[in-house]
């Protein structure tokens, strides 16, 4: 393994630059030449690639979103683009790939795998959506710039004895909404995986307020429903307004923290140590603590599991 290329692709990740950081450095000092290639697959196609040093990858580990850059590539998922990849990957000499991203990043890494290149997938998303691994790289600092947001609508709705939806990211998975929830002690969280039913919400809400309760907290993953019209109902039922606040990009940015930073560089080194064992079609996950490696086909097909004990201790701690 002589040259290796590295590239993050799909949504952006805070942690994604402590990975390409940990990629950088353990190539180099295993000997390898790194290329940095820009814009995710649209980059590969259309040759956006540079060598990176040491220089290169310094003083970015606090850095949120990713200095190589992200971009959509539908090309890529056609034949065409894909071969116009592979004569990229040929004429630069790379032998090897990185490729940080979800699972969207994952499938276009199968690909690359399948025609020949020996690829290695790290799994970059804040949803916390594949299922082969306990936790991906951005996923922690997302719950927490989620709960640093918590803390500050509640103290205005405590001022105004107000109810708060806070709609947080998570189309397929509920992790953020299940996390925050749990650790901001949101009195209401609702998951994608779980229906609820609004009649529980509003005599949550009713039962709250004959108690003299100051506020109330639900917790919304974008997934599971509107939060204007969750809004709409709870006044309609209850006659109690409640005020919506959608997170958005927030929860993609900002400085990673501690333990994103941690996984991130402890996954990046094992990428490129799982190259220099000429290994192929794998991605890096975490189990129990402990680094793992998976085929890449079986990481993809794996049934997601969703963490039912830590959402009935939301509903527990929230009477």
């Amino acid at each position: 393994m002589r040259r290796i290329g590295v590239l993050t692709s799909g949504g952006d990740a805070p942690g994604m630059n402590a990975a390409i950081r940990a990629v950088v450095r353990a190539g180099i000092y295993n000997n390898i030449q790194v290329m940095g290639i820009a814009r995710g697959y649209a980059g590969l196609i259309n040759g956006e690639i540079k060598e990176m040093d040491l220089a290169s990858v310094g003083d970015i580990i606090h850095r949120g979103g990713t200095i190589l850059k992200t971009a959509r590539c539908e090309e890529f998922k056609t034949d065409a683009g894909r071969e116009k990849a592979l004569n990229v990957l040929e004429v630069f000499g790379i032998d090897g790939l990185v490729v940080i991203g979800g699972d969207g990043s994952f499938m276009g890494a199968q690909k690359l795998s399948h025609a020949g290149i020996k690829t290695i997938g790290i799994p970059g998303t804040i949803d916390n959506d594949l299922s082969y691994t306990d936790y991906t790289i951005g996923f922690d600092t997302a719950v927490n710039t989620v709960l640093d947001a918590v803390s500050k609508i509640r103290d205005t709705s405590t001022s105004h004895e107000r109810i708060s939806i806070i709609e947080v990211m998570g189309r397929h998975c509920g992790d953020i909404a299940l996390y925050a929830g749990l650790a901001g002690g949101a009195e209401s969280v609702l998951v994608p995986e779980e229906e609820f039913d609004i009649d529980d919400i509003c005599k949550k809400l009713i039962q709250g307020k004959a108690r003299r309760k100051l506020h109330h907290i639900i917790m919304l993953a974008e997934g599971t429903g509107d939060a204007l019209e969750l809004k709409k109902e709870i006044f309609n039922k209850t006659g109690i307004e409640a005020r919506v606040t959608v997170l958005g990009y927030i929860q993609r940015g900002g400085s990673p923290t501690a333990f994103d930073r941690i996984l991130a560089s402890r996954m990046g080194a094992r990428a490129v140590e799982l190259l220099m064992e000429e290994k192929s079609g794998r991605v890096i996950g975490i189990k129990k603590n402990e680094l793992i490696d998976m085929d890449i086909d079986e990481a993809l097909s794996a049934n997601r599991e969703f963490h039912k004990e830590m959402y009935e201790l939301t509903k527990i701690l929230s009477i």
